[in-house]
């Protein structure tokens, strides 16, 4: 008789199917786990920075270096070229206004000078010739009319008489004629002689015109030169203090070109250098703060440069109040420019979990203080010491504001104290 043989429910076959299914659902799981965001990461609390949400005033600031300068600078140019014959002073000398800095040699200037000046002298000598001559015509012809006014009172006097004589019948015509003929022709030469010497006045006082302008033009001509040549002494423009000289003995100086600059000493301001992102909200009457000999300074912009180098503009701020004492031409000051008016605000401290986060979400501590999970938050403003936070955090909160470098993509941290 045959013997049943019961079949088995659990083969080695079968077993391992269903062992390798069940580790497949677990990698599946696992891997869901870690890839949705629930993964989570042991950290040690003492290498990380855990600050507290709080609520308090607020006032947008931006960290900026600036320079110290004169408050008002002239350049000294050389306004005529030439040589460097003598110095009269040296870099950092306190100056009066007009005296004496360096003496330049210009011998085409100097020669031009003289030409003007023996120009000008020939000039005067011919006005001079000029004014003789018209004095002696004017002479001649007054000696001439002289003469005309005498022959005229001898030809009116014999015209009367024989006028008379003939009426009495004691002359002849032809005398009479004759006379008349005599006293009209000298009336016009009376008349003639009258209408040259009207014109000889009106040209003697046109020609002395036109040779005054002449003269007065080679004389604005002359003292132009002797500007020029006057020139070549540069002095200084205003009181104040020679900075960057740059002259010596034999050099040659073009015109135009830059030999130093006067600081005026009675007051500074402050050279200040912005990156670009900000120059829509920089204008001229914001003011900032900085740290002297443990006071506090204020600053307040008085100019705006719009135009942008490298990245950056530039702003010129002067004090507010008190001048530091003691401060001095070049050196660096580091200034708090404030950007907006102090307002009440959340705010977090600044960290580290910006540079991984862009502001865009925090580690937040839960109510135990145990674990640490990923929250969403807005950051508006900031200063260098502290975030706005608008949207996310409530005073009172707890998280991690140091780097996320080491957390990689975890959501959940858990904290434990060493």
């Amino acid at each position: 008789m045959d013997k049943i043989i019961e079949k088995k429910k659990w083969t080695t076959k079968k077993i391992l199917t269903i062992a390798g299914i069940a580790a497949i659902v677990i990698l599946v799981a696992l891997s869901y786990y870690f890839t949705s965001g629930k993964s989570k990461l042991n950290v040690e609390t003492d290498r990380m920075t855990i600050s507290e949400i709080t609520k308090g005033k607020f006032q947008e600031f931006i960290p900026v270096n600036g320079v110290v300068m004169p408050l008002t600078t002239i350049y000294l140019d050389a306004v005529e070229g030439g040589r460097v014959e003598e110095k009269f002073v040296d870099d950092g000398a306190m100056l009066k206004k007009g005296q004496p800095i360096l003496r330049l040699s210009n011998t085409d200037l100097q020669l031009g000078l003289v030409t003007q000046q023996t120009n000008v002298y020939n000039l005067l000598t011919q006005m001079q010739i000029s004014r003789n001559a018209a004095q002696q015509n004017t002479v001649s012809k007054l000696n001439q009319m002289t003469d005309v006014e005498s022959q005229l009172k001898e030809a009116k006097r014999i015209y009367e008489l024989d006028k008379y004589l003939f009426k009495q019948k004691a002359i002849g015509s032809q005398e009479f004629d004759k006379a008349k003929n005599d006293y009209d022709y000298y009336m016009q030469k009376m008349k003639l002689t009258n209408q040259i010497l009207q014109q000889d006045s009106v040209s003697t006082t046109q020609q002395a015109t036109q040779a005054r302008q002449l003269f007065q033009g080679a004389q604005d001509a002359l003292n132009v030169m002797q500007k020029k040549v006057g020139d070549l002494i540069v002095r200084a423009p205003i009181d104040g203090q020679l900075t960057s000289f740059d002259a010596e003995i034999g050099q040659s100086k073009n015109k135009g070109e830059q030999l130093g600059q006067i600081d005026v000493t009675s007051g500074f301001k402050v050279r200040v250098d912005i990156d670009e992102h900000y120059i829509s909200r920089v204008f001229t009457g914001l003011q900032g703060s900085f740290d002297f000999n443990g006071q506090t300074y204020k600053l307040e912009i008085k100019k705006v440069f719009a135009q942008v180098n490298n990245g950056r503009f530039q702003v010129d701020m002067e004090f507010a109040g008190n001048t530091p004492a003691g401060i001095r031409r070049g050196q660096s000051l580091q200034i708090r420019l404030t950007l907006g008016d102090e307002t009440q605000a959340v705010l977090v401290p600044k960290g580290g979990f910006y540079q991984q986060t862009g502001g865009n979400w925090i580690f937040k501590l839960s109510k135990d203080g145990k674990t640490a999970y990923k929250a969403n938050i807005q950051i508006g403003r900031q200063n260098p010491d502290y975030y706005e936070v608008l949207d996310g955090l409530k005073p009172g909160d707890k998280v991690i504001t140091s780097s996320y470098e080491n957390f990689g993509d975890v959501s959940e941290l858990v904290l434990k104290n060493n």
